[in-house]
């Protein structure tokens, strides 16, 4: 089968709501992570700091004007283009239940809460899976001409591909929404390929998240940037005060000058703990490994026999990694690794090469 083909789908398939924190709660909580793309480290003694000096300020009810016009100034944006939302995954449940849409189209593999929520929301979702075959890369051909609302994540997770912003933009048409998820773009060295802060492509909304680089998954911060009718649309299927006072005072200094000079280096920093990591698996094609490359982002997927059971026995030896047979596009044969300093990862493939060499 052409697996381009868009695929119409209904609640059977991969569990959707599946995500990498599951392998590390309970009887994981005492492993090595690698399942979570969250940067390790973080939240930096500084921001940690900043967020706790909000808590004073905890009997008022949010106010997240300031935190909205800084977002807005570190994309060059007017403040009426910039929506604060509960970390990215609100943002797909608000477009799931804002926006009027006749066929949704997701680009798979992805992130898969955008399909979650849209399903949610009772909408029923076309699948365009692109291929291995092709390093799982965009054609923007094979994007169905009629659907409305298309979604695509850049750098895409699980693949760590990132894909041309001319490409992306192909995707644009009148008469539709195109989400691009560019939750990992800010672990991108110089973030190029991004489409944040364009105005001149029609229908363009992009998502941001600030869990990923600055580890505050647990705070849930991030933002849409969109057409003033569009945020307007969104914000009114919000309810009220919807980020939190501290989650506001972290967005704020997020996207201050200092942060984002600290974010740059660490996007270099990742980059090169990436290429440790990729140099490392390559001494496993004897064992049948395959990696997804060029990695562009603070992940790497792998495919190799036996996935299933090396996970396990990973395990075992005191590592977690994600699962690939959640996304739509993969299977049981895929693993995803979250990118880590050297000294773990070398921890992490002698592991590896005791896991697939382990007797089945």
């Amino acid at each position: 089968m052409d697996t381009h083909t868009p695929m119409r789908t209904e609640a059977a398939g991969p569990d959707l709501r599946h995500h990498g924190d599951a392998e590390v709660r309970d009887d994981g909580s005492a492993l090595v992570d690698l399942a979570v793309n969250v940067r390790a480290d973080t939240p930096p003694a500084w921001l940690r700091e900043h967020v706790a000096a909000s808590l004073g300020s905890l009997a008022a009810y949010p106010d997240g004007r300031a935190a909205r016009a800084a977002v807005a100034a570190r994309h060059g944006l007017p403040v009426a283009r910039v929506l604060l939302t509960a970390g990215a995954a609100e943002a797909f449940v608000l477009l799931a239940r804002a926006l009027k849409v006749r066929r949704p189209v997701v680009v798979h593999p992805q992130f898969t809460e955008p399909e979650a929520a849209l399903r949610d929301a009772g909408h029923t979702v076309d699948r365009v899976l692109l291929r291995e075959a092709d390093g799982f890369r965009l054609d923007p051909a094979a994007v169905p001409e009629d659907a409305d609302l298309v979604v695509i994540g850049n750098p895409t997770n699980p693949t760590s591909v990132l894909h041309p912003a001319a490409a992306i933009t192909e995707l644009a048409r009148p008469g539709r929404t195109l989400v691009v998820d560019e939750a990992f773009m800010d672990a991108v060295p110089g973030e190029r390929e991004a489409l944040a802060g364009r105005t001149d492509v029609p229908g363009l909304v992009v998502l941001r998240s600030l869990t990923k680089t600055w580890g505050l998954a647990g705070l849930r911060i991030g933002y849409v940037l969109a057409a003033p009718e569009t945020i307007t649309d969104l914000e009114r299927a919000q309810p009220l005060w919807p980020v939190s006072t501290p989650a506001l005072a972290a967005a704020e200094a997020c996207v201050a000058p200092r942060a984002l000079a600290e974010a740059a280096h660490a996007a270099h920093r990742v980059a090169a703990d990436r290429g440790h990591l990729v140099a490392g698996l390559a001494e496993f094609t004897d064992a049948g490994v395959r990696i997804v490359a060029p990695a562009e982002g603070p992940f790497v997927l792998v495919r190799l026999p036996s996935a299933a059971a090396v996970r396990h026995r990973l395990r075992d030896l005191g590592y977690a990694v994600r699962r690939g047979d959640t996304f739509p596009g993969l299977g049981g044969e895929w693993l995803r690794l979250a990118v880590r300093d050297r000294t773990t990862t070398d921890g992490f493939l002698r592991a590896l090469r005791r896991a697939v060499t382990a007797p089945a």
